[in-house]
């Protein structure tokens, strides 16, 4: 019996779970059709951003690696050898914002499941780098490829989530050099998903783009053309870009593969305490990564991420879902269309269990990212902890949230019959629509249908069991892994990635990248 199957995981076929599946909302393009909060006015904008522009000019960016400090020498940056740091002037951030893109696509070996990056869409993405995971069966442990392959199939299973993350629990147990092998050909082969991959180096992120070109039945030269992995590159801020990931977004803008540049700004400690100064930071760093995407290759897909919160100033400890967290997703976005890039953010918690906290945390968070036009929600399913776990009964909550965002984005139909003009005639003073026509041609799908939410009354919910939603979400993620259906891959195809997986390894163990 596998891991999964211990943890309540199996097959079933379409027919035997019909009308017994789980309620979820089907595969879907989300797309925000409202305007954008503008929580700063135009003078705090452009304050903002003369602030960002002395800190890359006056203060600059220490780097960590040759290969970037010669890109920027060769571009006109004011390089100090003896420091690594890389001064840059506002004509040559201009000139990278030029050449990027205002919106990609990237597609799976699911053609179907193409997603957009810009403009107004939304794509929820699964949690990713977790050393830990935890459900209510088995308690808090280690990270390992049991339970990473269980969260890809859970992914596949529920269609709010639409992309997969870096890792999305690290297989502890696996060679730290070669384990991304292993989540990439989990990632390929139990759902037919794009993900990020891991941009720790160049072998890493050329990697991915090869498996992705297999899994796809194209070569690597046309992924360029038509992208199918993505990254996020970490700014170690404040002002720090180092060699590993520096070599990653190279080989990624080199293959036309696009990558998100997010600084780690957790004000009080990575940045100054003010809210302000930490988005200037933000800026600053986020917008060098995107000019370095330009210098490589002119035209490499690349979003603004933005990955700014608070800590505890008593502990130190990092918060997040908190009011500062959430006016700094609006005002990022603000940022992001300012300079006509794809916004990336995350709907963050800080809670240690899946209880109260852990839910307005993620709900405040995500208000504050839909509501800053985020297209890109990051971290959106699964996340637990600060991000040290990913946790099985966290994603069912979260893709309750998730669907419940996706309705309250979906524009509401108002037609004359929805205005209901004679159904109100129809009805008498004093009486109820419950079996008015208008009614019963509409009853079954006149709203959202929850799958972790009760409605029940309290005796009926008593007499069901009387379980709270914690314990639901445990029944609801064991009866998804018993539903999944790992979706068809051609054996030859699957043999080409076992092959190619079995060389990288045989590769990386003789010592090569």
């Amino acid at each position: 019996m596998t891991a999964h199957e211990r943890r309540g995981g199996g097959r079933r076929s379409k027919a035997s779970r019909s009308g017994g599946g789980i309620p979820q909302l089907p595969w879907q393009h989300v797309t925000n059709p409202y305007a954008p909060m503008q929580l700063l006015n135009e003078e705090q904008m452009d304050k903002l951003h003369r602030t960002s522009m002395r800190i890359l000019s006056e203060l600059g960016i220490r780097v960590m690696g040759e290969k970037v400090l010669a890109l920027f020498e060769t571009a006109g940056a004011i390089v100090d050898r003896n420091e690594n740091i890389v001064r840059i002037d506002e004509s040559l951030v201009m000139a990278a914002l030029k050449t990027a893109p205002s919106s990609f696509t990237l597609t799976s070996r699911n053609p179907d499941k193409q997603i957009t990056l810009g403009g107004n869409s939304l794509v929820f993405g699964l949690v990713a780098g977790p050393p830990n995971v935890h459900d209510r069966i088995n308690g808090r442990r280690q990270g390992n490829l049991g339970d990473y392959e269980n969260f890809i199939r859970l992914a596949h299973h529920f269609n709010a989530i639409h992309i997969i993350g870096n890792q999305v629990v690290a297989p502890m147990e696996l060679p730290a050099n070669s384990r991304h092998l292993d989540t990439y050909r989990a990632n390929l082969t139990l759902s037919d998903l794009s993900f990020h991959c891991s941009a720790i180096g160049r072998g890493r992120a050329v990697d991915s783009i090869a498996m992705m070109a297999i899994a796809r039945g194209i070569t690597v030269e046309a992924m360029r053309a038509s992208p199918g992995v993505t990254t996020i590159i970490s700014v170690n801020s404040p002002r720090l870009f180092d060699e590993a990931m520096a070599e990653g977004l190279i080989a990624m803008a080199e293959h036309g593969q696009p990558i998100t540049i997010t600084p780690f700004t957790l004000m009080g400690a990575m940045t100054p305490v003010t809210l302000a100064a930490a988005l200037a930071q933000q800026n600053a760093e986020a917008l060098f990564g995107v000019t370095l995407t330009q210098l490589v290759n002119p035209g490499t897909p690349v979003m603004y991420g933005a990955f700014t919160s608070n800590v505890d100033m008593r502990s130190g400890a990092p918060a997040f879902g908190t009011p500062e967290n959430t006016k700094a997703n609006i005002v990022a976005g603000q940022l992001a269309r300012r300079y006509r890039l794809p916004y990336r953010t995350s709907n963050a918690n800080a809670s240690n269990a899946v209880d109260l906290q852990a839910a307005y945390e993620t709900g405040m968070a995500t208000w504050g990212a839909v509501l800053g036009g985020a297209n890109l929600i990051y971290h959106a399913a699964g996340w637990l902890e600060g991000g040290l776990t990913a946790s099985y009964e966290k994603l069912i909550l979260d893709v309750e949230i998730l669907q419940n965002m996706i309705e309250f984005l979906r524009p509401m139909p108002f037609e004359e019959d929805d205005l209901g003009f004679e159904a109100i005639k129809a009805v008498p003073t004093g009486g109820h629509f419950f079996g008015s026509e208008h009614t019963m041609a509409r009853y079954e799908t006149a709203f959202y249908r929850p799958m972790l939410s009760n409605w029940q009354n309290y005796g009926s919910w008593q007499e069901a069991g009387g379980h709270d939603a914690l314990e639901r979400a445990t029944l609801l993620w064991q009866q998804a892994l018993h539903d999944y259906e790992e979706p068809v891959m051609d054996p030859a195809i699957r043999e080409e990635l076992d092959a190619y997986v079995t060389r990288r390894k045989e590769e990386i163990g003789a010592g090569e990248p």
